[in-house]
């Protein structure tokens, strides 16, 4: 072998090498019309919660570079709220989004297998998306995990695009249901968490949240001074109103603020017009994995959170009679 082939072929293997141990993966946005400038990245990596915000350049193009050794879902969505995708990465992979803001159901995902299929399924089942009604979708995703056991796919669908969490142990169930080589934890851990060592672990102590707030712009809420009763929800649940009618049995002083958790946000305004004057209603565009929120340890919704006037979380979990207690023992 001479000299220039022996050189090539070490360069090529160091290349292969290089990318087969990459620590990072990679996410290139071409958004036409991404008029904000600068756009979020969120999701749970090796280290917690990334949410890191990058700038957009006046061609529509971002790139993003994280780093995750085990498959997690990234939201991607702009400063201001508004999501532009959802992605599966792990570390090696080059990922790409491209299509127009205006047209946010028209974005197209792609780099590797995985969102490949996501991105087929979505194209596939796209009048089911659009529709502010989501049984239909849900009922779609349902058909998948029960018919690809062995897919992460479905994990994905029924962890990012799934609305109904108001019954845990049907989706305790459908997951079970998954393979376990096709349900990693780092794509289950936003929602499940062990019962026991939640218990164990001190909650923590929220001073603050900053959420979207309806109607205007993002918000700093202030959690100190008072108590405050938090209600996290996904989808408009159907005994809403009884929900109500048993916050109504709070002392006027506590504070109640309701917070909407998925990225769709069609029927938020339909579903908020018959809350009572004076409650606050917010939107987490990062879901459970949004700052702060994440340190609540979500295993299902609707989760009901109280805090009392030092910002300490006395109580975080599904249960709104023990949330009531707590909030006015």
């Amino acid at each position: 072998m001479n000299r220039f082939n022996f050189i090539s072929l070490l360069l090529l293997l160091i290349a292969l090498l290089a990318s087969c141990s990459s620590d990072k993966f990679k996410i290139d946005g071409n958004i036409d019309n991404l008029k904000a400038g600068v756009v979020r990245v969120i999701f749970m990596g090796d280290s917690g919660i990334v949410d890191e915000e990058k700038i957009v350049d006046n061609k529509g193009h971002f790139t993003f570079k994280g780093s995750s050794s085990v498959p997690v879902i990234v939201r991607v969505i702009y400063q201001r709220g508004e999501p532009l995708a959802t992605l599966v990465a792990i570390n090696g992979d080059h990922l790409k989004i491209k299509g127009d803001a205006d047209k946010p159901a028209d974005i197209k995902t792609s780099g590797n297998r995985l969102n490949k299929e996501w991105q087929l399924f979505r194209d596939e089942h796209a009048a089911f998306y659009a529709d502010p009604n989501p049984s239909r979708l849900d009922a779609a995703i349902e058909k998948y995990v029960r018919e690809h056991p062995a897919d992460m796919l479905s994990t994905v669908l029924l962890m990012a695009d799934y609305s109904d969490y108001s019954d845990y142990d049907k989706i305790e169930k459908m997951l079970k249901g998954i393979d376990a080589e096709a349900r990693p934890e780092s794509l289950t851990q936003t929602f499940k968490n062990d019962p026991n060592a939640r218990k164990r672990k001190l909650l923590p102590r929220l001073m603050t949240l900053t959420l979207w707030k309806h109607g205007g712009n993002f918000d700093e809420i202030k959690l100190t001074g008072h108590t405050s009763f938090i209600n996290f929800w996904a989808n408009p649940p159907k005994d809403r109103m009884s929900l109500i009618n048993k916050l109504k049995t709070l002392d006027a002083k506590i504070h109640v603020i309701d917070v909407l958790t998925e990225s769709d946000t069609l029927r938020w305004h339909q579903t908020i017009a018959a809350d009572p004057e004076g409650w606050r209603h917010y939107w987490a565009p990062g879901g459970p994995m949004e700052q702060g929120i994440q340190l609540l340890g979500f295993t299902s919704l609707p989760w009901f959170a109280v805090t009392d006037s030092t910002g300490l979380v006395t109580y975080s979990g599904p249960d709104i009679n023990a949330a009531l207690k707590t909030a006015q023992p």
